[in-house]
């Protein structure tokens, strides 16, 4: 699965952040609502647009910007 099929991103669309394509939702809202405790199930209801496949690709896309950069300082 790639993620660059679902996600994008547009300078005029929600100042540029990773969107759902086709959608103003971005990667950002739907991994904050998760981590607050959404379940996916919820998320699905909250926003009809959004899919299960949706759901896979962001967590693809979150998994693969982790593997790539050093956001989380180690502990001293």
């Amino acid at each position: 699965m790639n993620y660059r099929e679902y996600i994008g991103r547009d300078h005029k669309v929600m100042l540029g952040k990773p969107v759902i394509k086709g959608t103003r939702l971005t990667v950002e809202l739907i991994l904050r609502k998760l981590g607050e405790g959404a379940s996916p199930g919820e998320l699905l209801l909250l926003y009809p647009q959004l899919t299960e496949k949706h759901l896979q690709v962001i967590m693809q896309f979150a998994a693969e910007l982790v593997a790539n950069e050093d956001h989380i300082s180690a502990a001293s």
